[in-house]
């Protein structure tokens, strides 16, 4: 797996694909996250961005090998690890994401409430916009690992479908990663910190059986 990881995460540097997400990212962060806003409102706006951009970037990572180099992996390594490798190459390259957001956060942002009168500790805040981001980061890897091949077979399909499952689970009450992100804004209002232990757990599970239904229809589809 470790000679796999390596492949596709030089497969991923080396075709400049990461471009768009990043760049869709640092734009979503550049207007969401101003210099002397509220620290929790800035975490909110630095994790609801990340959801799109690992949308984005598994999309990118699941789609980067030419077919023939595909087959030749798959017959040497399987199928099945071979797209594994490259949702954990997606979930990587979003947590270096993740965690450029946070220290744009820090670095920016007024720790205080959003009134601007209630003192919010920095370490504590800090370790709540990590874990939000984190929580849209797995969201997006999931919605990324369903709306592509193998689950969908026409690309055609994948753009759209990833797009639209990012906004409604951005703003849906009942998605975990809308909770995440409430949390931290909602607590803004008042200065206090909603660590989002439960969203994040429950994006884990979720992530982790959309890869494992993506890496089992590879095993049947390649």
């Amino acid at each position: 797996m470790n000679a796999l990881l390596r492949y596709q995460a030089a497969l991923l540097v080396g075709s400049h694909r990461w471009l768009p997400p990043v760049i869709l990212y640092a734009a979503f962060l550049a207007i969401g996250v101003q210099s002397g806003g509220p620290i929790l409102d800035a975490y909110g706006y630095a994790a609801a961005g990340l959801l799109p951009a690992a949308v984005w970037l598994t999309r990118v990572c699941v789609t980067n090998e030419p077919p023939a180099a595909r087959n030749c992996a798959a017959a040497a390594a399987g199928p099945g690890r071979v797209h594994l490798a490259c949702v954990l190459t997606a979930a990587c390259a979003g947590l270096l994401l993740a965690l450029l957001g946070t220290a744009v956060v820090v670095l920016l942002s007024d720790p205080h409430s959003a009134d601007h009168r209630v003192a919010v500790p920095v370490l504590p805040a800090t370790g709540a916009g990590l874990l939000a981001a984190l929580a849209c980061l797995l969201m997006g890897i999931a919605i990324g690992a369903l709306c592509n091949w193998p689950v969908l077979r026409s690309p055609g399909w994948g753009i759209p479908a990833g797009l639209l499952a990012a906004l409604l689970l951005a703003v849906l009450g009942a998605s975990p990663a809308n909770a995440a992100i409430t949390g931290l804004v909602t607590g803004s209002a008042h200065g206090t910190i909603s660590t989002p232990w439960l969203p994040l757990a429950a994006t884990a599970l979720i992530a982790t059986a959309a890869t494992a239904v993506a890496c089992a229809l590879s095993s049947r589809r390649n």
